[in-house]
């Protein structure tokens, strides 16, 4: 298959990251050079789905180990689909691991009745646009979801701090860029944000390693 259909270019393989990847080196030096540092970029692919973006807001500001527990103690429970959970309690939820203010959201999500599928024909500011109509998902969430669970090619989480940190170092920035900043950026990297967000993201991690931040 290939990377292109109606809604843009999807990433569906390890090719599609390499050709995103040799498109961002050829006009970026910089980017070349990040690149031979870090290698071949990570797919990062995801499952779609109610499941999928229900983990994805229990995970908000909570460790990877407390999300992990959350997230095996709703599908231990059977509390991974949207009917179960639009019918589940909070008393239910609570015991899973939820505090009230997710309990809201987790509910929110289920009776919001999106159509994941459908979601795979929308352009991406329309993806984005109908997810953040959920209350508990912010653009961040969204457009994680839209990189990784839909493979989409074009879009960036502008607001990721790792991101921001990744392109003060790589462009030898005086300071982090704002998420502003960075919409300004991103531009010269179209249609292929996401796989510039993953070098970023590898990049981030190479200097980080190196100068043993924590």
């Amino acid at each position: 298959m290939g990377c292109g259909p109606v809604t843009g270019r999807i990433i569906r393989s390890a090719a599609c990251v390499a050709e995103g990847a040799a498109w961002l080196a050829a006009r970026e030096p910089r980017i070349a050079q990040a690149l031979e540092r870090t290698g071949p970029l990570p797919l990062r692919l995801k499952p779609e789905g109610f499941a999928e973006l229900l983990s994805a807001i229990m995970s908000q500001q909570v460790s990877v180990a407390s999300a992990r527990a959350i997230q095996t103690r709703l599908q231990d429970a059977g509390l991974d689909d949207p009917v179960r959970v639009a019918k589940a309690s909070a008393d239910d939820l609570r015991a899973c691991g939820l505090s009230r203010q997710k309990i809201t959201y987790a509910h929110a999500l289920a009776h919001a009745g999106i159509d994941f599928d459908g979601l795979r024909a929308l352009p991406d500011a329309e993806v984005i646009k109908t997810l953040t109509a959920v209350s508990g998902i912010g653009p961040w969430t969204a457009e994680i979801y839209a990189m990784f669970s839909l493979g989409r090619a074009d879009v960036f989480a502008h607001g990721d701090l790792a991101l921001q940190e990744g392109a003060r170092m790589l462009f030898d920035l005086p300071t982090r860029p704002s998420e502003k900043d960075m919409r300004a950026m991103a531009v010269a990297w179209s249609p292929w944000r996401s796989v510039a967000a993953r070098l970023l993201w590898a990049y981030y991690k190479l200097e980080k390693d190196r100068e043993g931040i924590s």
